[in-house]
């Protein structure tokens, strides 16, 4: 499809202004085709806002709505305000011009700022892509919603938020080897010109969710029913919708590789569902555990990006777990908390690429888990 050509060099031109992100322009891509949400978490300055305004001057003839929330922003700042004109004859009627119900795409920063005179109005644009004020209902034309945060949130209320965001991406700091590049990268940026720039229509997009939808992903069901189950026994939690909506990203992977049929390697868009940072790497090592077993020259190239968890980092987390339960005044549900972390730590061990360090992890989580049974 000709529309697949556009998106993948849009894609790539993303990659190219902003090196080390990889991931989050494939995810993007992935998110339009799906017609699902994402959400990009990450300090002040990894280009977390500049990657997704690329993106909005890629999209041709569409009309684009980025904000800044605070704990202070009101209804009509996203919304539109009330029509001062149809006010006067008694009907509450909002004018949404220039504002978030007419955007193609739509980008909010902090948007875990979000307060309660939007949060209800907010949910529903993020779930059902519907805006409902007083009696107004009316559909969005929004390709995909994409929040950005420097935290997760705390809050229950907020915690709904995140919910509303399918697909979630890590935005680090790139690696200090690459900061020759990055700087090469941002300088080229600055002076190109825009005729350079690669563009795809917003028809295009409405046009490839469609195809979206006509994918068979019938091959894969039976692992991917399989992956769910691990996942939940693993303590990561996937609720019977987010598991039906999960179909859409395997399907736009299978799609964006010019597939009609998904395979197994397709699968490696769930590695972006977590809840916790602590669930990164546990995803990556399950999935990609899974995905490597049936290696494709067809799979998308990011199914063959493997980031496995350093033996350090696992250790440090099983010395503190260890110094935790040494703790007498530990209440029985503390406790629980202490065993669940290990469980995890356990799975991230697994995946531990050198052997005698694996070998000497495993051995330190064995003997905690023999003083834990010890205490029943």
């Amino acid at each position: 499809m000709k529309q697949i050509d556009e998106l993948n060099a849009v894609l790539a031109y993303i990659k190219q202004n902003f090196v080390g992100k990889d991931d989050i322009a494939d995810l993007l891509g992935i998110g339009l085709v799906a017609r699902e949400n994402l959400f990009l978490l990450g300090p002040p300055g990894t280009a977390k806002s500049a990657i997704v305004r690329l993106l909005c001057e890629c999209l041709e003839g569409g009309k684009n709505f980025e904000y800044l929330l605070t704990r202070f922003t009101e209804p009509n700042e996203i919304f539109g305000p009330f029509d001062i004109r149809r006010l006067k004859e008694g009907e509450l009627v909002t004018n949404t011009e220039g504002m978030m119900p007419e955007a193609s795409l739509v980008f909010l920063d902090e948007i875990f700022n979000a307060n309660s005179a939007i949060l209800n109005s907010l949910l529903m644009a993020l779930n059902e892509k519907l805006f409902r004020r007083g009696k107004e209902t009316r559909k969005l034309p929004a390709l995909m919603f994409v929040g950005a945060s420097n935290l997760l949130p705390e809050d229950d209320a907020l915690s709904a938020l995140l919910d509303r965001f399918l697909i979630r991406v890590k935005c680090d700091y790139v690696n200090p080897d690459r900061l020759h590049e990055v700087l090469l990268a941002g300088w080229n940026m600055e002076s190109r010109a825009k005729e350079q720039q690669p563009v795809i229509s917003p028809q295009a997009i409405i046009e490839l969710q469609q195809a979206c939808r006509q994918v068979d992903i019938a091959p894969v069901r039976k692992q991917y029913i399989d992956v769910i189950h691990s996942l939940r026994n693993t303590g990561i939690k996937v609720s019977d919708r987010r598991a039906v909506k999960l179909q859409n990203l395997i399907a736009a992977s299978a799609l964006i590789c010019k597939r009609q049929v998904a395979e197994l390697s397709d699968l490696w868009v769930l590695k972006y569902i977590w809840d916790t940072e602590e669930q990164i790497e546990i995803l990556a090592g399950i999935i990609n555990n899974i995905i490597e077993k049936e290696p494709a020259a067809t799979a998308h190239p990011q199914a063959l990006t493997n980031k496995v968890p350093q033996a350090e980092e696992v250790m440090k987390e099983v010395t503190l777990l260890v110094q935790k339960w040494n703790d007498s005044t530990l209440s029985p549900e503390e406790q629980n908390v202490v065993k669940d972390k290990l469980r995890y730590v356990q799975t991230r061990c697994d995946w531990v690429s050198d052997a005698e360090q694996k070998q000497f992890i495993q051995k330190e989580i064995d003997a905690l888990w023999q003083r834990m049974l010890q205490t029943l």
